[in-house]
């Protein structure tokens, strides 16, 4: 299967796993990069997008950075402090990360995929 770049999106690897899972016939690259993904989301993959779209619109993280929250899925307020160390310009409070976590939450998957 061929196919032609339209645009360039980060997407996170719940929504990887979405677009292989019902390809008929992979090429062995796409069946491992299927069990890689498969393996590493940690979120419904069709709630993958409703999450990162909520970090952007609740706490005005950039797309980038919100995809990559979302694709670790940090499980404590100081592993997602790493998400901001370095920012110019913004500061992330306690309570803003201990709410970030909260969310995290509600979308964190409680067994594998």
């Amino acid at each position: 299967m061929v196919f032609k770049k339209i645009r360039e999106i980060d997407i996170t690897i719940a929504e990887v796993y979405n677009m292989l899972k019902d390809m008929k016939n992979p090429h062995p690259f796409q069946a491992r990069a299927l069990e890689y993904v498969r393996k590493m989301t940690k979120v419904d993959p069709s709630k993958a997008s409703e999450l990162v779209n909520r970090l952007i619109e609740e706490f005005n993280i950039e797309r980038d950075r919100a995809v990559q929250i979302v694709n670790i899925m940090p499980e404590s307020i100081e592993e997602i402090r790493v998400f901001f160390t370095g920012l110019k310009g913004k500061l992330i409070t306690a309570s803003q990360l201990k709410k970030i976590l909260e969310l995290l939450n509600e979308y964190r998957l409680q067994k594998p995929i």
